[in-house]
Order: C-alpha cells, then sequence, then structure tokens
C-alpha cells in the first residue's frame, strides 16, 4: 500500500543488513513516519509486546523473522542450539497469547528448521520460510478483498451507485498485516474498482489503532472516511447509515466463534438488531482448528491499565502522554472479547466466503476436519 505515494510493506529485511529486519513503528502513527531496525530476538520480542507492530497476521510475521534472527546469532556449540531455540520461540510466544498467528508462524518455522543440521543450511530455511509465511499473508490478503468485493458490489447495485457505507472496528488494515489488510481489503478493492464506498472508523480506545491508524491509511489510499466515537455504531446503523460491518480476527475457532478487539461483540449485536450484515475477514493462519468454544478456551489478553488511564496527543511537534482519569483510579484493559458466531453473517477467508460454522469452514477448509 501506499505512505506518501510510495508503496511500502508493513516489514522487510534490511537491504545489505541481514539478518537486521524493518518495520514501521506503529506507535508513532500518525503523527510521524519512523521506520525501526530490529536487531536482535529482544528487538523483535520488544517490538511485538509493546505494539510497536500489531495485528495478528503481522505479529505472526514478526516472531517468525525474529526466530530467522535468532538463529543468525545462536551459539557456535550445537550442544547448546536446541534450548537456544526453544527459548527464543518461548520468548516470542509469551509476547501477545490471544492472536493464533503467533503460535502458527513459530511452530512452522520451527518445523521447517529443526530437521537440518548443517547451519548454513539452517538459516536458509529459516530466512526463506519466513519471507514465504509474508508472501503467503499478501496473497490472501489480496485474495479476501476479490472475495469481499462481491459482498460491496451487491449492496452498491441495490444503492444504485450510492456510496456503500461500511464500519469498521480498530485496524485491520495493512498496517495490521503485511499488505492490502483483512477487514480493509474488500474496501480497497471496491475503491480501486471505482464503486463508491465510505468508511465509519471506530476509533478504538484503548489504544486508539482505528483513529489513528486505519483512518491513516484510509487517507493514504484516497478512500473516504469519519472517525467516529466508539459508541456511536449503534447510532448510525439505527438510522440506516451502516450497510455492512466488516471486522477481522485473532483467533476464530473451529465453531466460527471469533476473538477480536474488545468491543467487537458489541457491533456485533447492534448489527444483528439492526438487519446489518456483520462479516469478518481472516486468514487461514488466524484460524485455531484445535476449539471449539471462544468464550471457554480463547485466552483474552490483559494489557497495562496505564493504556486506559492515559492517551497520548500530537501537540507543537511532539508526542504527550496524557492522565485522563482520577491519579487513584484503578483501570481494567481487557484487550479482546468473542462475538459468538450466530452473530456473523459469514467469513471472508483466501479460499471464499463461508457461514461461521463447523460445517462452513470445514467446506473451505478440509483440512480441520481431520
Amino acid at each position: 500500500m501506499q505512505i506518501n505515494g510510495k508503496h511500502y510493506r508493513t516489514i522487510w529485511v534490511k537491504e545489505g543488513a541481514e539478518p537486521t529486519v524493518q518495520v514501521i513503528d506503529q506507535r508513532k502513527l500518525p503523527h510521524a513516519f519512523v521506520i525501526e531496525d530490529l536487531n536482535t530476538i529482544d528487538d523483535f520480542a520488544r517490538a511485538i509486546r509493546e505494539m510497536h507492530v500489531r495485528g495478528a497476521p503481522l505479529i505472526g510475521a514478526t516472531a517468525a523473522y525474529g526466530l530467522y534472527n535468532a538463529l543468525y546469532h545462536a551459539p557456535a556449540d550445537k550442544r547448546r542450539l536446541g534450548k537456544y531455540m526453544r527459548d527464543a520461540v518461548e520468548l516470542l510466544q509469551n509476547t501477545r497469547p490471544t492472536a493464533i498467528n503467533l503460535n502458527y508462524a513459530l511452530n512452522r518455522m520451527m518445523n521447517a528448521i529443526e530437521p537440518v543440521e548443517e547451519m548454513e543450511k539452517m538459516l536458509q530455511l529459516a530466512l526463506q520460510t519466513a519471507n514465504t509465511i509474508a508472501e503467503e499473508s499478501i496473497e490472501h490478503c489480496r485474495a479476501i478483498g476479490e472475495h469481499g468485493l462481491e459482498i460491496i458490489q451487491k449492496i452498491s447495485k441495490k444503492k444504485k451507485g450510492e456510496p456503500v457505507n461500511i464500519l469498521t472496528h480498530c485496524n485491520a488494515g495493512w498496517l495490521a498485516c503485511i499488505d492490502h489488510g483483512t477487514a480493509t481489503a474488500p474496501i480497497y478493492a471496491a475503491h480501486t474498482a471505482g464503486i463508491p464506498v465510505h468508511v465509519w472508523v471506530d476509533e478504538t480506545r484503548p489504544r486508539n489503532q482505528g483513529a489513528n491508524l486505519t483512518a491513516y491509511e484510509l487517507l493514504q489510499q484516497g478512500v473516504p472516511n469519519t472517525v467516529i466515537t466508539d459508541n456511536a455504531g449503534g447510532h448510525l446503523m439505527q438510522h440506516g447509515m451502516v450497510d455492512l460491518v466488516i471486522v477481522g480476527s485473532d483467533r476464530t475457532t473451529l465453531r466460527g466463534d471469533v476473538a477480536n478487539k474488545i468491543g467487537t461483540y458489541l457491533k456485533a449485536l447492534a448489527a444483528r438488531d439492526n438487519r446489518v450484515p456483520f462479516y469478518v475477514a481472516l486468514p487461514s493462519s488466524s484460524f485455531d482448528w484445535s476449539i471449539n468454544d471462544g468464550l471457554k478456551e480463547i485466552p483474552i489478553e490483559q494489557r497495562n491499565p496505564d493504556e486506559v488511564r492515559y492517551v497520548h496527543g500530537w501537540f507543537n511537534g511532539k508526542i504527550y502522554k496524557v492522565l485522563i482519569t482520577p491519579q487513584d483510579s484503578q483501570a481494567a484493559n481487557y484487550s479482546f472479547d468473542v462475538t459468538p458466531a450466530h452473530l456473523v453473517s459469514g467469513l471472508i477467508t483466501e479460499r471464499g466466503i463461508c457461514k461461521a460454522s463447523r460445517r462452513g469452514i470445514v467446506k473451505l477448509f478440509p483440512e480441520a476436519g481431520k
């Protein structure tokens, strides 16, 4: 996608400086565009944990490149290599517990390199596998865009060319992936196809990923959008101002329960009450085939309560941190909630659109039922 007219991905190997990997430091957006070097395994873990990078597909790719980087710096004594790599996996695995793409990427990396004994070959395979994970993510998101475009086209025909109003939550855009995005991929595909669209962008407290990131990238691509408070979505739906809701997913179960940014469940309830289609866009790497009941089985990350108590803003060329609660107020920071499958109109994946049910998912992904 584009930033100031130049194409970027969210993560890439620094040219001529392997194993350094570069990312866009998303904490600085939209006010400053900063490219950050990740040089050690601790850098990768910190970038994921402290949300320099965020979004399930990007977290997975960052972890994959992190293992490649760790292997590059592995001890010369091969007797220590096994424990060294297991420690690296554990460090990355513990950064963000909800996003299943993290485990997917780490398992895929270890399965690729563990059978190999020669270090040079192991390094080649590690880099190759990390690159493949990133490239597959891009292709999956592009395909999600094509399949989701069909939904927007149908609504556009009914509206006879009037803009299709789409509500998003959090950031499931290209900044959360490598390129294209998940929830935004159909929006970008529609915009490219000349279909008039307008996006209602939830601010998404407490870190404001919608206001900071989704609005930023939509503006960069020239897509009309309006930032709204998190609580405005229901009102807009009641008054016929939302035609479609598309959100992303950090983990989706085999029966179609969806874990996504906190507040997604409330949007799904409002959509159901107002008969607004509610779709979830996700790549296959965001499915967890091993669990069914999202409410009981998906771990919900609780982040630092200071994310709730403080906000960050831009003033006179600097980003400031400002306290918005009483000094002694307690705060809770549940980062995700689970939307039950019965509230989901459909899942938009790289293989097509299916019902949010075991039967629907297995029809598209037969391997899930094995």
